[in-house]
Formats: C-alpha cells, structure tokens, sequence
C-alpha cells in the first residue's frame, strides 16, 4: 500500500488530544492537552491507527454503499488526505471496531491508505463527546478545509445542528453555511485553500461556478496572477471562466456609478453575501446571491425576522 496523502490536519483529530500510536516509529512525542491548548476529552483520544486492523460494525444499519461515490470518495482522499476521522472503539488485541464512518474507511482502503486518523473512544455518551470537541474548536486554530470537515462531521456523526454550532462556537450561521461550501471544491482547489493560496472569498466567488473544471482553471489564474477576490468575482459573473480556449471579445460592461459600489460593498458585508446593485434610466435593482434555503433564509432573517419564521422548515432541519 502507499503512503497516507498529508498537508491538511485532521479535522476533529486536531481538537482532540493524541493518544497511543499502534507503530511507535511513526509517531513524534504528543503534546500533552495543556501544550496544544485543549480541553482533556474524557473517554476519547486522537491515534492514527492500520486501516487492516479495523473492522467495520456488526450492527451497522446501512448495507449498501454506492460503488461510484466511494470512488469519488477515494480519488479526494488521494489528493487532499482523510479531514474527518472514523471513530472507533478497542476491542482488545491491537483492534479496533467501527463506531461511525465505514464509507470514509472503506474509501480509505480503496484510496490505499495504510493507516486512518481515528477518535478512539471508550465513552458511551455521544452528546458528552460532541459538547467536548465543540468546546476544543473554540480553542484551536484550524485552516478553513479543518474547519469546514470538523463542522461537518459534527452535524453528521455527532447529531449538532447549525444554530448549535454558531452559538458554541461563537460565529454566525451563514459562517457555518459559507465554510462548509468549501468542502464543495475540487480536491486539488482545497488544497490551494488549505495552503493559503487562495482566501475564502475566493473560494465563495468559484464555488458559484457549476462546472469543476472551470473551478480549477480559475483557481490556476487567481494563484498565478494574483487575482483579487472582487476581479474574481467580475470574471465569474461575465462568464469568463467557463470560457473555451476560442478568443473572445470582452463584453462591454456598463459603469458603476461609486456612490453604488459602495453601497453594493456595504450590503454585501451586511448580508454576509454577494450584492449586486443596478440603476438604469427608470428604475433600479438589487440581487442578493444566495447559495442554499439555509442560507436564504439566515438573509431573509436578517431583512425580515417576520418573514423568515414563516419559512422554518424548508431546509429540513
């Protein structure tokens, strides 16, 4: 087998202390929970563990996994590495049994990895193990790929919502909804994202973009180029970036009065999104982007409270 992919952390495995290393030679000494500015999760601890020494859960519910998503699975652990661990339990002679994750652990084994980030667990109470690792989220600074798969597998594996992140946590809903979307790109674009090449605002403006291929060239233009996240936006919304390689004529673009701009910049701060405003020689326009009913309706929330009781449900949360 190959090498495990790295460069990203671990997601939760980055809020929870290490424990103990089944191969002593590929570990380095772990910090203690003070050292790495973490609380001590009772009855839990982060190890890197064989993925031939895990079994998966006799009393799993679900049977059938779909063979083409395991292997788009896969082809993202290949680039980008396993953000959000498996969680496990000992079950004595240095193997463990699967608590949540088999289609993460079984794309693992496709993708050839030979060892999985893994939460060890030995506690019964999920909702103890869950308020824990929100609390360390708090406390450690994770890129925005970390961050965006530990939300994600807290709302999956460990039953959080996203009104219940955004208050433990301390940030906005559309905070939650926004990072999330990043788990969204193509492996080699969250890799620039997870390096620092590229902002998140960056990673908003091409996620507007349906096509992945499109995503990717972009994102090739906006390292090499240095392309600011406004002359991103410009470019995506004159569809530019879906463009074939045939030259063509750049579409004339009508001037902004600034005193617009700047109020198009301001509402766009204030509804956390992008917003587009319009004047021509009889009336006017403003387009409020949006990139989901959660996130439609947190803007709606914040125009209108009124109006969006009205529409809690849609989102089926």
């Amino acid at each position: 087998m190959s090498k495990q992919p790295r460069g990203l952390g671990k997601g939760l495995g980055a809020l929870i202390p290490t424990g103990p290393i089944v191969d002593p030679s590929m570990a380095a000494p772990a910090p203690s929970p003070a050292e790495a500015g973490l609380r001590p999760v009772e009855g839990a601890y982060f190890q890197e563990i064989d993925v031939e020494a895990i079994s998966p859960n006799p009393r799993q519910p679900r049977e059938v996994f779909d063979d083409d998503r395991l292997e788009e699975l896969a082809a993202s652990i290949k680039e980008v590495g396993l953000l959000q661990p498996v969680v496990v339990r000992a079950i004595g002679d240095g193997r463990y049994e699967l608590i949540m994750g088999e289609r993460r652990w079984r794309a693992s084994r496709i993708a050839g990895m030979d060892h999985v980030p893994a939460i060890v667990r030995s506690t019964q109470d999920d909702e103890m193990l869950r308020e824990a690792l929100i609390e360390n989220l708090q406390r450690e600074q994770l890129n925005s790929l970390e961050e965006a798969a530990a939300y994600r597998q807290l709302l999956d594996d460990f039953g959080a919502t996203h009104e219940v992140l955004a208050q433990k946590v301390g940030r906005s809903r559309s905070h939650i909804t926004n990072t999330l979307r990043l788990l969204n790109l193509p492996p080699n674009v969250q890799l620039r994202v997870a390096a620092g090449l590229i902002s998140a605002g960056h990673a908003r403006a091409l996620l507007t973009l349906d096509d992945a291929t499109a995503m990717e060239r972009l994102a090739n233009r906006i390292v090499a180029e240095g392309l600011s996240v406004r002359t991103v936006e410009e470019i995506v919304a004159l569809g530019e970036a879906t463009a074939g390689p045939a030259p063509r004529k750049p579409r004339a673009k009508k001037p902004t009065a600034p005193a617009l701009r700047h109020l198009a910049d301001r509402l766009s701060d204030h509804f956390e999104t992008r917003v587009k405003v319009d004047l021509g020689s009889r009336k006017g326009r403003i387009v409020v982007e949006f990139s989901t009913i959660d996130d439609l309706e947190r803007i709606i929330g914040t125009m209108a409270p009124e109006a969006a009781n009205s529409m809690r449900g849609l989102d089926g949360e």
